[in-house]
């Protein structure tokens, strides 16, 4: 038998370590819970100006809120479908669903413990209070309350009774709600609400009880300011939230009743759509009506305040169908985005981060000049939000505008509110110009501006199109045509971010303005494709997914192991939002172990385990949460001393190498590189913003001891301002010394 086992473990031995081996990866709803921990890390740190802790705070509520909502959701109903295929990390749905709750459960309470016992006091230490409390009011705040009640709270809000003709209310998905046990004060006549427990009662509470709900009113302001006292030094602003407004005059709802308690409580239901577009006739018609199913879908979540009355938890957990798993309770007020309108009070400049500049001019784009003609001169490359998003708005303003533009096709995914480029875009079309944009109607949470905006472009003139069946289309490519006196030039652009103008100023993102003749058949062929489904023979430098793009990163990446086991350079550098695919990570395991060191900087989910003997010990991973959303995507091959950069809308997850339209596209110049490299590098220095995943999966804020403190946004930013007045002054200079053009 001994001898047998030698055999083995040298067969072993000889074939290397198996890279897909569960015990290599992490699950990754679990990994996305990290990324939320280093959200609230931010909120938690006294080194954060406190207006913006209070703005990180809220951000991990609405992360977790949508993270129910699709995530959570998706795995419940592979639960309750009985899917039996493990995952990455070799979890069943069952065990994923029962480690989420336990993980998000201690999450909850670190939040609330974060708001109670730091942000609260350091916010009261700065005369700013919540009442939560009426026996807090003064007799003045109490007065304006209650004509501010009577006056606007009262008309808007409704009472929902519950009895045999009025069944359980369909309670809205994130709505903020009071439920009340009420009971009729005269208990010898039947209350018109007709509900009783069911349950023996002792003397005392003997009397039947009725349910009924009350909406907090999403129109009304969450947050209200109370009437400042006067004080002669100091700041001094209490505030109170709708909810116990509500809560303190609900008797005034229930004239016929005793309230016996009154409880807000939020519900989370599944929001994740199942479309099936082979059967859709109208793909805008069918999510127009998943939307409101949305809505309405299954609760899969429950807050409630901590110290509930227990018959009331009671009620709500069996009619809404959820296990006290997926009930929890909050010690605070429920929905904590509301911590982002307090954010805003007046008067606490002194509390928010103040040096970060305004986005700054493109210095290859002076304003005022023609856009076009600066992207002749060769590929600009652009820094969002440090340079201004300008630039591409101007693009598309431009072009809808000249006359020697005969068309212009564009991806959009998300956009914002009141986007000046679908603006541009139908006044591109009623100027008789060719215009084709493809609204991707399945951007989630975004369907329903998409589907007014994409009706909009529609009445304008331009042709519509909805994407790709079973595919989502989340590349970023603008493609605009243009007789010239040479002939017809083909103008580019490419991104890693949305054409959205205010996510522009809180994302980061690179885009890059080309008129080279390569990427120009190339997005054609894009647009050809998304439109009549026309694939070319052969691209030139554009990457696309899901048609060859992993096999494109699988083959870059062991073209990096080959090299190091030849002896040549061989180095990876790598920015995303996520890496969770197993093909991918299988590769950079495989490359690592042949030497190869791999250097990657992920904002949010990570499966790959650093630190494994044999495997990833080449490997360290970064995550930078800072002011700015990081959102980037740059990937950089050492290609034994020829380097290749690319940079794209694609992350290495299944979903955007397998399940949508993406493109990656290589950075060729050489100022461009160097421009995309920079930001790699002095990423990979940061020392303030940056967290390091350890072997354990947890992630460490970089030790700083001896080393510079790097804020790499602020870098950026802080460089962004030298470039434009660079440029200025170059440009000032050149108009100095060309001298005047004869008169007459």
């Amino acid at each position: 038998m001994a001898a047998v086992k030698n055999t083995k473990s040298e067969k072993t031995a000889k074939a290397g370590p198996d890279f897909r081996n569960p015990a290599y990866y992490t699950n990754r709803e679990l990994s996305w819970i990290q990324f939320d921990r280093r959200c609230l890390a931010e909120a938690r740190s006294r080194e954060t100006p406190l207006m913006d802790r209070l703005n990180f705070l809220s951000i991990t509520s609405s992360n977790l809120d949508e993270f129910f909502m699709v995530r959570v959701a998706s795995i419940q109903d592979m639960v309750f479908g009985g899917y039996a295929k493990k995952d990455i990390a070799g979890m069943t749905a069952a065990e994923q669903l029962k480690a989420i709750l336990k993980e998000t459960h201690d999450f909850v309470d670190l939040q609330y413990s974060t708001l109670n016992r730091s942000i609260l006091p350091a916010l009261a230490q700065e005369g700013i209070v919540l009442i939560d409390d009426y026996k807090d009011l003064t007799k003045s705040e109490k007065d304006f309350l209650d004509d501010y009640f009577a006056t606007e709270v009262y008309p808007v809000i409704t009472p929902m009774a519950v009895d045999s003709s009025r069944p359980f209310p369909l309670i809205l998905n994130k709505s903020l709600n009071l439920g009340a046990l009420v009971r009729r004060k005269n208990t010898d006549t039947p209350g018109i609400l007709g509900r009783t427990s069911g349950k023996k009662k002792d003397k005392k509470e003997k009397a039947n009880y009725e349910f009924a709900t009350v909406q907090v009113p999403s129109v009304l302001p969450r947050v209200i300011q109370l009437p400042e006292k006067k004080q002669e030094e100091g700041r001094n602003v209490r505030v109170i939230l709708m909810e116990t407004i509500i809560r303190a005059n609900i008797d005034s709802l229930f004239l016929n009743y005793d309230v016996l308690c009154a409880y807000p409580f939020r519900i989370m239901r599944n929001a994740d759509m199942d479309i099936d577009e082979d059967e859709a006739e109208d793909l805008l018609k069918e999510i127009e009506k998943k939307l409101k199913q949305r809505r309405h879908g299954e609760a899969i979540r429950l807050e409630v305040e901590a110290g509930v009355d227990k018959e009331l938890l009671k009620l709500l957990v069996k009619e809404l169908k959820l296990n006290m798993e997926e009930v929890f309770m909050i010690d605070g007020p429920l929905d904590l985005t509301f911590l982002s309108r307090l954010r805003k009070i007046e008067g606490y400049d002194d509390l928010r981060e103040h040096r970060y500049p305004a986005p700054q001019e493109v210095p290859e784009i002076p304003e005022g000049s023609d856009i076009f003609e600066q992207i002749r001169k060769g590929d600009i490359f652009m820094h969002h939000p440090y340079e201004t998003f300008r630039p591409v708005v101007d693009f598309v303003a431009r072009a809808a505008v000249d006359p020697d533009v005969l068309a212009i096709k564009q991806t959009l995914y998300r956009v914002s509110g009141n986007s000046p480029i679908i603006a541009a875009l139908a006044r591109a079309a009623d100027n008789g110009k060719q215009v084709t944009v493809l609204v991707e109607l399945k951007a989630r949470f975004d369907e329903e501006n998409n589907i007014g905006w994409a009706r909009m472009l529609e009445k304008a003139g331009c042709h519509v199109i909805y994407g790709l069946v079973g595919l989502k289309t989340h590349s970023k490519i603008t493609l605009v045509v243009r007789r010239e006196e040479d002939g017809i030039r083909r103008y580019v652009h490419l991104a890693t971010g949305n054409y959205n103008d205010t996510t522009a100023k809180l994302y980061t993102d690179v885009g890059l303005l080309t008129c080279k003749e390569a990427f120009g058949e190339d997005a054609t062929a894009v647009f050809n494709m998304l439109s009549g489904y026309s694939e070319p023979r052969a691209w030139n430098r554009l990457i696309l997914a899901p048609l060859w793009l992993k096999d494109r990163f699988r083959y870059l990446i062991l073209r990096e192991k080959q090299h190091a086991l030849d002896g040549e350079p061989a180095l990876i550098k790598a920015k995303m939002n996520s890496l969770c695919d197993q093909d991918i990570i299988a590769a950079l395991y495989e490359a690592s172990a042949a030497g190869v060191k791999i250097e990657l900087i992920i904002r949010g989910i990570c499966c790959l385990k650093v630190g494994i003997p044999g495997v990833s010990e080449n490997i360290t991973v970064r995550s930078i949460v800072g002011n700015f959303l990081e959102h980037s995507r740059i990937f950089y091959f050492e290609n034994a001393g020829k380097p290749e950069i690319y940079a794209g809308s694609a992350d290495w997850m299944p979903r955007n190498l397998d399940r949508r339209v993406e493109i990656v596209f290589p950075l060729e110049d050489d100022k461009v590189k160097a421009k995309a490299l920079h930001i790699l590098d002095v990423e990979l220095e940061d020392t303030m913003q940056a967290s390091v995943l350890q072997p354990d999966g947890s992630y460490e804020k970089v030790d700083r001891r001896g080393k510079e403190r790097i804020n790499s946004q602020l870098i950026f930013g802080e460089e962004a301002v030298a470039a434009a007045k660079e440029a200025k002054a170059r440009e000032k200079n050149f108009r100095t010394f060309v001298p005047a053009m004869p008169q007459g």
